[in-house]
């Protein structure tokens, strides 16, 4: 009899989506090496075709098929993370369609860590082209049940696996150039890398509000993670803060709206808001991570109408969270 694996594993070599569960987020898979497959992934997503996939492996042999070199880098950089949360771009070889990389000459790989998508890779033949597995600009999924809220009828299989570990997005890294460059931070920060292969540079668009040119990798270009509620970021002091969104949540509630905050652990009870969330402990950046879009989700869930989050700059995972907080907020920041 046929398990579920296999069962997810063929409806991949025959063309069609499965989402699964990695220690990211939630991706939506489909078969890297079929044309066809990626459109479909785009289509259920109504995510932009210019908007690369990443190409999701299970052994590190896999690579070398996909990819036209592989710079020496690559081989530090896998004993130090892969399996694990870091996607590496590469030049392409012919064997990727242009349909999975977005029309460009690179591709981005990742070899997961969480089981259950080892075994799915493998199941599949090797190769699962798979962006996270949300309507496009929505919040990532970081359960199941998102998963299904927004794709139920558009995929053919849902592996459930729990919630995610890690709950924020890979780190993506080029390696196509002279100096490796952080195209979108995550997890694997830049002092992590830099241990490892020495100088690395960031790309100046990761927190550019402006940004007009055509996406290098997912997510570098258009607005991503977006609660249904109108979110705003405020930065300043504690004091600052506190006192800007709660004189706004006054206004807001005479307006009829419902507020939502995210706030930490120090400052939850200071608010005056329909509804706060602590994200965990200011200084505990993993919580932070692990915890905003299940937040932002939670915030739908409850109609909020109008989100105030408090700033989350500081600290060596301070970038990534705040990437996915200005692009879910279309950067609407607010510098007191």
């Amino acid at each position: 009899m046929e398990s579920w694996m296999e069962k997810a594993g063929n409806i991949i070599k025959n063309g069609g989506l499965v989402a699964f569960p990695t220690e990211t987020v939630y991706g939506l898979g489909g078969d890297a090496l079929n044309p066809q497959s990626s459109q479909k992934i785009y289509a259920a997503k109504g995510r932009p075709s210019d908007n690369p996939l990443i190409v999701h492996i299970s052994k590190f042999e896999d690579l070398a098929p996909i990819v036209s070199e592989i710079p020496s880098c690559v081989y530090a950089l896998r004993d130090a993370f892969w399996p694990g949360p870091l996607t590496i771009i590469f030049k392409k070889s012919d064997l990727v369609p242009y349909e999975t990389t977005g029309g460009l000459d690179t591709v981005a790989v990742r070899m997961p860590v969480d089981p259950i998508a080892l075994q799915f890779i493998a199941a599949s033949g090797g190769y699962v082209a798979a962006p996270s597995a949300n309507l496009s600009g929505r919040p990532s999924p970081t359960k199941a049940q998102y998963v299904i809220q927004d794709l139920q009828g558009r995929v053919d299989m849902i592996l459930d696996g729990g919630p995610t570990e890690i709950g924020l997005e890979s780190t993506i890294v080029d390696v196509t150039g002279d100096m490796p460059v952080i195209l979108r931070p995550g997890y694997i920060t830049k002092e992590m890398l830099e241990q490892i292969i020495g100088k690395v540079d960031v790309d100046p668009t990761i927190l550019d509000v402006a940004c007009k040119e055509r996406p290098k990798a997912p997510g570098m270009r258009y607005r991503h993670y977006a609660p249904k509620g109108d979110l705003t970021i405020i930065k300043g002091t504690p004091e600052q803060v506190i006192s800007f969104i709660n004189e706004k949540t006054t206004e807001n509630k005479e307006q009829k709206e419902v507020v939502g905050v995210i706030a930490t652990d120090e400052t939850k009870d200071r608010y005056w808001a329909d509804v706060v969330k602590s994200v965990g402990e200011r200084q505990d950046e993993a919580s932070i991570a692990h915890r905003l879009y299940t937040i932002l989700r939670e915030f739908d869930d409850e109609g909020i109408t109008r989100i105030y989050s408090e700033s989350f700059e500081e600290g060596s995972m301070g970038q990534a969270i705040m990437n996915r907080l200005l692009k879910a907020a279309g950067h609407h920041y607010i510098s007191l």
